[in-house]
């Protein structure tokens, strides 16, 4: 099992950064897996953001390159997502999370999610 906990969502004007923290923790979360995030506005389907593996490579959505940076702890177990130059349609909910594998089973672990709401 895999618990994720996130922090550090709110309320920013355009233009503005916010940065978004996840900590995994459980009896498996250490095994080779790749963290990340995605997000949800109103109305519309859960899309990817960014994912980082366990070596640190990375795969960014084409509306967040440029704009926003992933990267992980491993040694505490944390992935984060540095959010610069906000705009108005980055307004939704960030989900942090956990992919990987045991045998041939894949296994897919969420957080709660964190509202991230960019306005003037």
């Amino acid at each position: 099992q895999v618990q994720l906990v996130e922090s550090g969502g709110g309320l920013v004007q355009p233009g503005g950064s916010l940065r978004l923290s996840c900590e995994a923790s459980g009896s498996i979360a250490r095994r080779i897996n790749t963290m990340g995030w995605y997000r949800q506005a109103p109305g519309k389907q859960r899309e990817l953001v960014a994912t980082i593996t366990s070596i640190g490579i990375t795969n960014y959505a084409d509306s967040a390159k440029g704009r926003f940076t992933i990267s992980r702890d491993n040694a505490k177990n944390t992935v984060s997502l540095q959010m610069n130059s906000l705009k108005a349609d980055d307004t939704a909910i960030y989900y942090c999370n956990w992919r990987g594998r045991i045998g041939f089973s894949e296994l897919n672990y969420w957080g709660q999610g964190t509202q991230v709401t960019v306005s003037s």
